[in-house]
């Protein structure tokens, strides 16, 4: 069993940036991905970034490319969102997850594609 741990989140005005960590409990061959979505009142959570875990493969959602940057460090077992130029938009519950099924565009996009799931750290941007 995985646990994530999610922290940094808190409230900025917007332009500002914020800097997420998600750690992970175990080693890192347990799963093959990692992503972070994110859920705002009454939406459906969406995909914000995924990583592969060998750092070969790094997606971004079109709202966040430029201004978000996921990275991880393999040794501490764990990742980050680097968000700058935050919007009102931005604002939501950010969680992080990890998977194991075989890397694709269309599998880390998907939030049934994760098998662990972190508790959310909130991010608030206001205008």
């Amino acid at each position: 069993q995985v646990q994530l741990v999610e922290s940094g989140g808190g409230a900025v005005q917007a332009g500002g940036s914020l800097r997420l960590s998600c750690a992970a409990s175990v080693r890192t061959f347990t799963y093959n991905y990692m992503g972070w979505f994110r859920q705002a009142p009454g939406k459906e959570r969406e995909v914000v970034t995924a990583i592969r875990w060998s750092g070969l493969n790094n997606d971004y959602a079109d709202s966040v490319k430029g201004r978000f940057t996921m990275s991880r460090d393999t040794a501490l077992n764990k990742v980050y969102l680097q968000m700058n130029s935050l919007k009102p938009e931005d604002t939501a519950i950010y969680y992080c997850a990890a998977g194991r099924r075989p890397y694709t565009e269309a599998v880390v996009r998907t939030p049934t594609s994760y098998d662990f799931w972190g508790q959310g750290t909130q991010v608030t941007v206001s205008s």
